[in-house]
């Protein structure tokens, strides 16, 4: 095999596995393993059926083959020449590379938002992110859960910031696992946000399951990724966040407490 193939095969395995173990470990502690344990955590009060996870994992398998195929274009083509790419991780300092995920994380947060708001226009969502909005009751599989064409422009969020930012390979490998992992958790189902989280500036910030689960019930507003800021800037933040948000906590509190009194002693 040449260098492309074996690329090819070696990242295709690795982002497969990378997306049964981060998906699926929770989905399995969540769902399988202690689900009435978590009961109380869950958003919606009903369940996603075993169809939809097939679904969803069909989809995301394909939306993986596309980001890597858009990978390789971005390492193997002449359109390298266009990105900041750099081959010597002492190149820059180690810090930057904590510092240059934060950076890619603002910049994929303000490209999926437009992308976003551009997917739920009346063309483009019944051709390709209705296929996403299948999953009105978001699972840890959904987050890969993309129609092809939407794959594609999901995943060109890596040419915009490998051609902003200078990215080690390793810059982009911890990338992909952290906004995976983030994403995982908007889709989980399941708010597992502290009480205590409620009243920290970082509410303020950033999003949390409650936020994006509001987006697959309601299939408008709240359409940013890891951030708040466009949605509050542009007024398209779900006005009874907050307040779902509260009450979800307020439900978990609830719940907690009864269990407590119908424990036997």
């Amino acid at each position: 095999m040449n260098k492309i193939t074996t690329t090819f095969v070696h990242m295709m395995s690795v982002s497969v596995v990378r997306y049964f173990l981060l998906a699926g470990v929770p989905f399995l502690l969540f769902y399988l393993l202690l689900p009435r344990y978590f009961q109380r955590y869950k958003i919606q009060e009903r369940y996603a059926s075993n169809k939809d996870f097939l679904r969803e994992i069909w989809y995301s398998m394909q939306s993986t083959l596309m980001f890597i195929v858009i990978t390789l274009l971005i390492w193997f083509t002449p359109v390298k020449n266009i990105t900041r790419i750099y081959d010597h991780i002492q190149d820059y300092p180690v810090w930057y590379l904590v510092g240059s995920v934060f950076l890619s994380l603002v910049i994929h947060d303000t490209y999926f938002y437009w992308l976003h708001r551009v997917l739920h226009s009346h063309f483009f969502y019944r051709r390709t992110h209705l296929v996403h909005h299948q999953s009105m009751n978001p699972s840890p599989w959904t987050a890969y859960s993309f129609h092809l064409l939407e794959a594609v422009g999901e995943g060109m969020v890596l040419l915009v910031i490998v051609m902003i930012l200078p990215m080690h390979q390793y810059n982009i490998l911890l990338f992909t696992i952290v906004a995976f992992m983030i994403n995982v958790y908007g889709h989980l189902g399941y708010e597992i946000a502290p009480k205590w989280f409620r009243r920290t500036w970082l509410f303020e910030i950033l999003n949390t399951s409650v936020h994006h689960n509001l987006h697959h019930s309601k299939f408008i507003g709240n359409y940013g990724l890891y951030f708040r800021f466009w949605d509050r800037l542009m007024k398209t933040e779900n006005p009874n966040y907050v307040k779902e948000f509260d009450a979800v906590v307020a439900k978990r509190a609830e719940k907690r407490e009864m269990s407590k009194v119908l424990k036997p002693i």
